[in-house]
């Protein structure tokens, strides 16, 4: 596929509804980095690399060597938010950076002013911001396409990308049978309608994907899932992925259960709780949100450990999780996990883990990534869903009727089959065989 790829030309520029924690530590610590004034830990795009042939070819290149990726230096960032502070004032309140840090940036984060926002407290009731349009669904989507027209011309940019980073919105039940839902036709006509059951971040997928821009939705609801925005993304030929950085605690997940499935060890229960005292905390303080989240970290382990495959192991699963709002830890949040697992003979055993993490600087450089890769996602042609995307995501977005794969090291082969696919190089395996039959036959 390589000569397919289009280059990365011009400037790129990442839109992000919602310029909180989250998007103001990516865009100051992208700021910084453009200085020389940091490195771009966490980041696979800009620090990862890739093995590409044989072992013994020992070709492993930067992965932002190998692909045709926008530079850090050619982003120009933009955004919507219900209140009116800049990024670099953004920043300062959400205080995940140093200040000292944030002066060194400030010009450029001052620059940044924000868009008045799609919002309806309806789906986030625990916030509230004058910072808002006005008018029906369809006002508000027309709106944001103009919003993105503009800003592409305004800075110059040659392509651009929709980032959620927004609040969680309250979790919707049983989507699948909402006729608002079910296709594009529905879906313009609930626009027209000014349908309440269309989400804020419904209107803002709906306007990239119109926009012919990719979206990607960083929070646990529902956003370009919905079967109507996949067929819109499909017919317009859009890339889009979703759902929910994976960050913290899921990512401990992710990591901790696939090696306990891989050796057969069983699980009776995985306890699960946090405290954090940042803005998606005070969100998510309210019940509606919560269950958004608690879907997305739940349905994790579900798959990894499938009592279905192995209920000798599994069957007898609890699986319980907990998320406290607590103001004095601000974005630095707390998690604690207590695994109950058995071995040989069924004897007992537990793991603890304590992670004190900081949300937002796990969350940035995913956020980044997400932003690049759907972004030569685009440019390889490759539209729809773009499930080789779901290493970065809690829940990941994948064609209907197919179950997700959570296993982060099972992602991670899929991520770097699909770069070495889009590059023209031939998919690694892992089984090693070749290896072992040339040294026989140099021995016969």
């Amino acid at each position: 596929m390589e000569n397919q790829v289009k280059k990365a030309e011009g400037k790129l520029g990442i839109l992000i509804p919602g310029l909180g924690a989250v998007a103001s530590t990516l865009i100051a610590g992208v700021a910084a980095i453009n200085k020389g004034l940091s490195k771009p830990i966490g980041s696979v795009s800009q620090m990862s690399t890739i093995r590409l042939g044989k072992r013994t070819e020992n070709r492993n290149p930067l992965i932002k060597d190998f692909v045709p990726l926008a530079k850090l230096s050619d982003l120009v960032f933009g955004g919507w938010d219900i209140y009116e502070d800049n990024v670099y004032e953004a920043a300062s309140k959400a205080k995940v950076l140093e200040q000292s840090q944030l002066d060194q940036v400030r010009e450029t984060l001052e620059a940044i002013q924000p868009m008045k926002a799609v919002f309806d407290r309806d789906y986030v009731k625990n916030l509230d911001g004058a910072h808002v349009k006005q008018g029906t669904r369809r006002e508000l989507a027309d709106a944001v396409i103009e919003d993105i027209k503009s800003f592409k011309e305004a800075n110059g940019c040659d392509r651009v990308v929709v980032l959620w980073c927004g609040s969680t919105e309250k979790y919707i039940e049983d989507f699948e049978g909402v006729d608002v839902y079910a296709s594009l036709v529905n879906f313009e006509k609930g626009l027209d309608e000014d349908d309440k059951r269309i989400s804020p971040s419904m209107i803002y997928a709906y306007a990239a994907i119109k926009s012919g821009v990719p979206f990607v939705n960083g929070a646990p609801h529902l956003a370009c899932d919905i079967p109507a925005l996949v067929e819109l993304a499909i017919m317009a030929q859009v890339a889009i992925a979703g759902k929910d950085f994976k960050t913290g605690q899921t990512l401990m997940k992710t990591i901790v259960a696939p090696g306990l499935q891989a050796r057969a060890l069983g699980v009776s229960g995985w306890f699960s709780t946090n405290i954090l005292g940042n803005r998606d905390g005070l969100v998510l303080d309210n019940p509606e949100n919560f269950r958004s989240k608690e879907v997305t970290k739940t349905g994790v382990l579900e798959d990894i450990l499938d009592a279905k495959k192995s209920p000798d192991l599994y069957k007898d699963l609890y699986h319980k999780i907990r998320i406290n709002y607590y103001p004095p830890h601000g974005d630095n949040k707390e998690s604690w996990d207590n695994i109950d697992i058995f071995g040989w003979l069924g004897y007992k055993m537990q793991i603890k883990i304590n992670f004190l993490c900081r949300d937002s600087i796990l969350a940035a450089p995913v956020a980044l990534d997400l932003a690049l890769f759907i972004d030569l996602a685009q440019r390889a042609g490759l539209f729809g869903i773009q499930e080789w995307l779901s290493f970065y995501l809690k829940s990941p977005q994948t064609a209907p009727g197919l179950p997700p794969e959570n296993d982060i090291f099972k992602q991670q082969i899929k991520f770097q089959n699909t770069l070495r696919h889009i590059m023209g190089e031939d998919l690694i395996t892992h089984l090693g065989l070749d290896y072992y039959q040339e040294l026989v036959e140099s021995m016969i």
